[in-house]
């Protein structure tokens, strides 16, 4: 969600009721502070920070982190564990991002608050197991909260979470579309125009698998993997190309990273409709689960 998961939008989910949270992605930390400082003035609520760990910045991210106070980190490609110390002492609850049992065991160990277990289905970079069957692995063996990612829309995928054990989810591809997401409006377009089997995988060879919405981009590191290209290839072609779908608003030569949801995506809504909606949602279905239920004697 890095370009994607501004101040603008993290304000909004947490106004919502839910969780916002800023994709810093490879930014600068003078970029990330400036965003910190925009969201406290559009709310009052916790908010937090995603930090990628493969990020150039990545120190002097954390420590604008720990110097502003943000109430809630999460982190991804890597382990946070040097950064977990001077973290806990602030009070800050940190989060990994895990797509395995072996790393949220790992992590788990090592003093986090809690994980996300996002599966394949999710947008950006993914691993190789998918939400349905990672959840409950990751739910059985650790004893501190899970929150599933990955292929999640509305309140069947809340329910269906809950019931795999996660204690919430986390959404992305469905804000993308949000009325306060200020990525540019082509995007929004293509999410919302986007079929079933619109989304693909690409850079497996470099080992950060990302997964796009299908375009000239995606073509292009399909050919490079056909011709087994080597991996720093691919790591150029993708430089800058995020920025330049996001931002931009580049659709064909741009990086549009994307969940398999994006085909559930019809419309531009308000922050706050799609958190009531998932909300409201998850409730109805499971207020009459139990008329699946048949007990007997």
């Amino acid at each position: 969600m890095a370009w994607v998961s501004t101040a603008e939008l993290a304000a909004a989910v947490s106004e919502a009721g839910g969780l916002g949270i800023i994709g810093s992605g490879q930014a600068p930390p003078d970029w990330v502070r400036d965003q910190v400082r925009l969201a406290r003035k559009l709310t009052s609520k916790p908010f937090g920070v995603n930090v990628m760990l493969r990020s150039p910045f990545v120190d002097e991210v954390m420590q604008v982190l720990l110097e502003e106070r943000v109430p809630v980190i999460t982190t991804g490609a890597g382990n946070p564990g040097k950064y977990l110390p001077d973290l806990k002492k602030a009070g800050i609850r940190v989060i990994p991002v895990v797509a395995s049992v072996a790393l949220a065991r790992r992590l788990a160990r090592s003093g986090v608050d809690a994980l996300i277990a996002e599966g394949m289905e999710s947008g950006g970079h993914v691993g190789e197991l998918c939400t349905l069957p990672l959840v409950p692995q990751v739910v059985d063996a650790v004893d501190i909260p899970v929150i599933a990612a990955g292929g999640i829309y509305d309140g069947r995928g809340l329910a269906a979470a809950l019931m795999l054990g996660a204690q919430g989810v986390q959404m992305g591809t469905r804000f993308m579309c949000a009325a306060e997401c200020t990525i540019h409006p082509a995007v929004k377009e293509m999410v919302i125009k986007a079929r079933d089997r619109d989304t693909v995988v690409t850079g497996r060879p470099t080992g950060h698998p990302v997964r796009v919405l299908r375009n000239k981009l995606s073509r292009q590191f399909e050919e490079l993997e056909s011709r087994c290209a080597p991996p720093e290839e691919m790591e150029k072609l993708g430089v800058g190309k995020l920025r330049a779908a996001m931002v931009e608003g580049d659709v064909v030569y741009g990086s549009v990273m994307a969940g398999q949801v994006s085909a559930m995506v019809k419309e531009i809504q308000p922050a706050r409709e799609i958190v009531m909606d998932v909300v409201r949602g998850a409730a109805e279905l499971l207020s009459s689960a139990s008329r699946w239920v048949v007990t007997g004697k």
